[in-house]
Order: C-alpha cells, then structure tokens, then sequence
C-alpha cells in the first residue's frame, strides 16, 4: 500500500541519509505519522549513527541504513533494489552533495570532475532508478535538492552552480516523464541553509551568512507541504523566487559586476 488513507507516506527514502536537510524533512513527515525510514549513504559516514538515532527519537517505525557511494554508478541498480525489498518506497529524497572551495575547484580538473560525477552525474543515476520503480508502482513523490546557484550560474561558485542546474533541469524535466505515471516530483531551490557544513564552511572562509538565509527546519517544512499540494518547483525562502525572477534579467555585462 502507498501512503495512508490520508496521504502519509508510510516508507521514506533518503538518498544522503545524514544530510541535514533531508533528515529535517524526513523528521516532518513523521511529525503527521509513522513511518519506515531507508537512510542511504557511505559505510563509513561520520554522522551515520547520529542520523540513525535522530530518525528513531523522532518517532520512526523503523530504520535502516544501506551503502551508498555517489560515485559507484553501477553499485545503484542494487542499492535501488534493496530500498525496494521490503515493499514500494512512498517518498525518494535526493539530498547529496559536494560543495567544495569554488576557486580551488575551477583549478583543478580531479576536483570538478568529482564535484561534477556526486553533484549530477549521481543525482541522474538514482533518478532514472527511482523513477522507474515508481512508475512501475504507479505511485510515489520524489523530492531533490537544487539550489538557487544553479538557476542563473555566477562567477563566485560556477563548477557547483553548474552541477546545480544540470540536476534541477534534469528533475524537472523527470517530473514531466513521470506525470502520467502517477509520480511526482518536487524541485527545491534553497538559498543558504544554516547546516553543520555551511557554519563551517562559513567558519573557514570568513564568509558571512546571506540575506534569505533560513534554517533547515524552514525548508522541510516547505517541502511537505507543497509536495502535498502536488507543486513541481519551489523556492526556500518564497522570496528568493522575486530575486532570482530579477536577476536572470540583468545583462551579462552588468550581473558580472555584482557583489556576488
């Protein structure tokens, strides 16, 4: 069966299962109801045992945890399977991510390539896998992180602001493939999100934190909340949308010169 008789999921799947926002959301759902919770990420991450915990205080039917290494492409097919083991997955969250030093990483060709292969090239695989399963299970919401950076790239971060919008484009246009299928998708575009690794990102370059910046709490709650309105793209906070509609306007000689 998928989702309760009042449209609660009752299997989440997390794909980046210590990121902080996905776990925030995954914490929403089970606010309303119960639910099973499949986090996926590496063996060895370092918030592994704290994400199991947190899922399991915040009222999980159950947990379990299954490796998952972005890069290992041809390790998907299996890690798909075994999410779907125990019966069909409700909600997919896709929710992992490089965000790396952006002069460094123009600078050197491992370290965009890598960025590249985690940020996009990995969202695509477990995207076409999720999509399939859930096409094939006529049912089923997914749920992927994009990222204002990668609506209108800009010099300051453009190897992440790239992968960015070739995975937004790519979810949006999954949604479409999807629709008739009875699966939706849900596209979120965050500004900062004040997260562990974004303090300590702030921490070590002496950035500081931008306007629109909100908590992780923020965002899951607008991720429940429109994927239940049936909303294909949303922004994190609303008015970034506002902002992000005016900056794509701006011509190229003049959004160059912009503080950002």
């Amino acid at each position: 069966m998928v989702f309760d008789a009042v449209g609660n999921p009752q299997t989440i799947l997390l794909l980046g299962g210590t990121s902080e926002i996905g776990l925030a959301i995954c914490e929403r759902y089970l606010r309303d109801a119960k639910a099973r919770i499949i986090l996926a990420d590496l063996p060895n991450a370092p918030r592994r045992q704290a994400a199991i915990e947190q899922m399991e205080a915040a009222g999980a039917q159950s947990v379990e945890y299954l490796e998952f290494d972005a890069l290992d492409t041809k390790g998907h097919p299996g890690l798909i399977e075994s999410a779907w083991a125990g019966g069909d997955v409700d909600v997919a969250i896709v929710a992992f991510g490089v965000l790396g030093d952006a002069e460094e990483l123009w600078q050197d060709q491992t370290k965009a390539v890598l960025t590249a292969q985690i940020n996009y090239t990995a969202a695509v695989s477990v995207g076409v896998l999720v999509g399939e399963k859930m096409r094939a299970q006529g049912s089923g919401q997914i749920i992927a992180m994009s990222s204002v950076a990668g609506e209108r790239v800009r010099r300051s971060n453009f190897v992440y602001g790239s992968t960015k919008a070739g995975l937004d484009g790519f979810y949006l246009g999954l949604g479409e493939a999807l629709r008739e299928f009875g699966v939706r998708v849900l596209v979120i575009r965050p500004g900062q999100v004040r997260t562990t690794t974004t303090l300590e990102h702030w921490k070590a370059t002496g950035a500081k934190e931008a306007p629109f910046t909100v908590d992780k709490e923020q965002v899951a709650d607008l991720a429940v909340a429109s994927a239940a309105k049936g909303k294909e793209l949303i922004w994190a906070p609303g008015p970034v949308r506002l902002l992000m509609s005016v900056m794509r306007h701006i011509p190229r000689r003049l959004f160059r010169k912009l503080p950002i």
